[in-house]
């Protein structure tokens, strides 16, 4: 099984964990995420996060999911990958994330494909019904 890491601005990543765990009905394994805050030094962030990250990776790899790319999550991430075993995807959303944990047991290919469509397949203009009466 391939972990899943979010490295995110403040609480977001433990927000889309949390929403993840309650459709899901339970914690999926190997997740973990880590939180940035303004004030942390990204050097400084670092080992804790290759700490992190050893602990989600059980021999299959790993996904990083972050906020935004050129941010000082996604630089952390940046720093991180490993391609074709660590692999990392920016604009983290709670669809990008369900299709994540739902994929995870494929290749790492076939889980980065999901885990974008997912995030693409989750952005929707919704429509209304129409008043018919007004």
């Amino acid at each position: 099984m391939i972990g899943l890491f979010l490295i995110t601005h403040g609480s977001l990543g433990e927000s889309l964990v949390q929403c993840a765990c309650h459709v899901l009905g339970g914690q999926p394994p190997h997740i973990a995420q880590l939180g940035v805050a303004g004030q942390d030094d990204p050097l400084a962030v670092l080992p804790r996060a290759r700490d992190m990250l050893r602990s989600v990776d059980t021999g299959g790899g790993a996904l990083l999911l972050t906020d935004i790319f050129g941010a000082t999550p996604g630089n952390i991430a940046l720093k991180l990958l490993q391609p074709g075993r660590i692999e990392g995807v920016a604009g983290v959303s709670l669809p990008m994330l369900l299709r994540a944990l739902t994929y995870r047991d494929k290749d790492m290919q076939t889980l980065v494909a999901k885990t974008l469509a997912g995030g693409r397949d989750g952005v929707i203009l919704m429509k209304g019904a129409t008043d018919a009466a007004g």
